[in-house]
């Protein structure tokens, strides 16, 4: 259980906080999905499910609810659209994809949590939802509005998350000093980084290190002449890009920023883009040798060691990157181009976080 859950829990219930929760499907499910607050994680922020049990929840007790279980049974429900206005005027929400009310939400409550996969947390009646009644008592005691108070936790502590690069963006335009000011952006390409900050501090690494390489490239050869390399960011970070979070020109490499942990995902990005080569920039701080022999079993396994299947992922890898590489290159640039760097930071962050 999340400190800050346990918390919320102990302060409405005393010593019965976990009798509590372990009663509640609902409060266990937004256990696993509020990850995201954590300096570790590898959740993603699940806004959009989250939102839509708010959303609900808030219009439950707005229309007067609460420890109300007889009006609540004959209730047909809350129009659709009421709801998702209310979703994307949250904290992040005008970023999100009606997913959640498209029956995502009960999917995943039903893997992931509930007893009775049967009884579906989201109840939907054409354009009219509401949440199960069952989910929103543990032994006659309405728990709805403890779970308000979990929800806007979340978000509060996801914002001052939000916020700890715009603090440290304060302080690199506040140094004179370049070495302090590569040392603390070193800190940001951490493996504890947040998966935003990391993709935003990775590209502007890697953007301002290849600018200095350069191609010898034209349609004949009276026209052959010098380009150096561009790397361009595709959108916002977790953005349905296809898998393609930067590209370059004018040689066309994609690169997509991603952890370890599941090789599938990995596999997945190369079928997704029909298996045009991939550069993967990997949040961690292992040997890229070692990943990428690890890469390779992995696929000699999932594909039977068969030379058609084997070749066609192998012959995707273009290269892998890892933070020693990017900590590497960022102690190779020079004051003008960390400048640069601290520019394209500020840039991104404000595009990420509607600023």
């Amino acid at each position: 259980m999340r400190k800050f859950i346990k918390d919320i829990l102990k302060s409405d219930f005393g010593k019965h906080y976990e009798k509590i929760y372990n009663s509640s499907d609902l409060i266990q499910y937004l256990n696993k999905k509020t990850g995201a607050i954590d300096g570790d994680s590898k959740t993603r922020r699940s806004l959009g499910n989250i939102y839509a049990i708010y959303s609900l929840l808030i219009f439950y007790n707005n229309n007067n609810f609460y420890n109300n279980r007889e009006a609540y049974k004959k209730f047909e429900g809350f129009e659709y659209t009421e709801l998702w206005n209310f979703c994307k005027l949250q904290y992040g929400g005008n970023k999100l994809q009606n997913h959640a009310f498209n029956n995502r939400l009960n999917g995943e409550f039903a893997n992931k949590i509930a007893k009775n996969p049967n009884k579906e947390l989201l109840v939907i009646s054409g354009s009219k939802y509401l949440l199960h009644i069952d989910y929103l008592y543990v032994d006659n005691i309405d728990i709805s509005k403890t779970i308000i108070k979990i929800i806007e936790k979340y978000i509060e502590l996801l914002k001052e998350k939000d916020l700890q690069l715009a603090n440290n963006l304060k302080k690199l335009l506040a140094l004179n000093n370049y070495d302090e000011k590569k040392k603390l952006i070193e800190k940001l390409v951490e493996e504890k980084s947040e998966a935003r900050i990391f993709e935003i501090i990775s590209y502007a690494i890697l953007k301002n290190h290849y600018k200095n390489e350069y191609i010898y490239i034209g349609k004949t050869m009276k026209e052959i002449q010098k380009e150096y390399l561009m790397l361009y960011k595709t959108g916002r970070t977790n953005a349905n890009d296809g898998g393609i979070d930067f590209v370059m020109r004018p040689i066309g490499r994609f690169f997509q920023v991603t952890e370890v942990d599941n090789y599938d995902k990995y596999l997945l990005d190369m079928d997704k883009v029909m298996h045009f080569p991939i550069t993967f920039v990997i949040k961690t701080a292992r040997d890229k040798q070692k990943i990428l022999a690890e890469m390779k079993e992995y696929i000699i396994e999932k594909s039977g060691d068969m030379e058609i299947l084997k070749n066609k992922y192998f012959n995707t890898i273009e290269e892998i990157i890892t933070i020693n590489e990017l900590k590497k290159w960022l102690n190779e640039l020079n004051d003008e181009s960390i400048d640069e760097l601290i520019k394209d930071i500020d840039l991104y962050y404000k595009l990420e976080f509607n600023i």
